[in-house]
């Protein structure tokens, strides 16, 4: 197995968006396609390596990018400000991940019909968001995502299979949000499941999160069971 990586210009209209692809060389067949959905920060060295261990378990990795080519927030204020124009304007948010959805179809080593979507945090929420639009994919994975419903898929029914990997402690996702999207998913007739980790915060799979004030907190227990069950999801959805 050779895993290579090389970066990928795509649009959503004028606006220009790099990506990072990694796939196994050796292979001769299109594969399945994950697309990684960035947190707040934008498309960093944690997305990319998320690609290329997806490539690693017979995937095409697609590191996707929300914000535009080059945009990347350095801490905190700047990542909220790349982050709350999506959060506040969600079709915007539909659109964008809507584009990388097109572009990680189009991959010469990916087989169309069999892509799936990742995302963490921020990600987590452009992840979800894509399946409620409605989007035909096999399915979607948040981790430590933020789940708010965004207010325009009432209605939609999604096609795609959900899994949402979730820390009970986390201070930006309150229980009644858990509970409310696993309503609205049930209404929508998805196939969806909800992993609960206890004494776990959010940014569990983060290893750099360390801010308990925050609610940021990396969990090795936690990473490593969800990596596991999505590993068991991406085989059922995309097999």
């Amino acid at each position: 197995m050779k895993i290579e990586t090389r970066r990928l210009e795509y649009r959503d209209g004028d606006v220009v968006l790099e990506g990072t692809v990694a796939w196994n060389s050796d292979a001769h067949v299109a594969l399945p396609g994950v697309m990684v959905a960035h947190a707040w920060g934008g498309q960093g060295d944690f997305e990319t390596g998320k690609a290329r261990a997806l490539a690693e378990l017979g995937y095409v990795g697609f590191a996707l990018d929300m914000y535009g080519k080059g945009r990347r927030g350095g801490g905190p204020d700047e990542n909220a400000a790349l982050m709350q124009p999506f959060v506040e304007n969600r079709p915007l948010l539909q659109a964008r991940i809507g584009a990388a959805l097109a572009a990680c179809r189009a991959l010469p080593e990916v087989d169309a019909a069999r892509v799936a979507a990742i995302g963490f945090c921020f990600g987590g929420m452009c992840a979800l968001d894509l399946a409620r639009t409605g989007a035909e994919l096999r399915g979607v994975v948040s981790f430590h995502g933020l789940l708010a419903a965004p207010g325009n898929t009432s209605g939609v029914q999604i096609p795609a299979k959900v899994l949402v990997l979730h820390g009970h402690d986390d201070p930006m996702v309150p229980v009644e949000q858990v509970v409310a999207l696993q309503t609205e998913l049930s209404a929508a007739g998805a196939d969806w499941q909800v992993h609960v980790y206890g004494h776990t915060m959010h940014a569990f799979t983060n290893p750099a999160a360390a801010d308990p004030e925050l609610g940021t907190v990396y969990s090795a227990d936690a990473d490593r069971r969800s990596w596991r069950t999505m590993q068991d999801f991406l085989a059922d959805s995309l097999g």
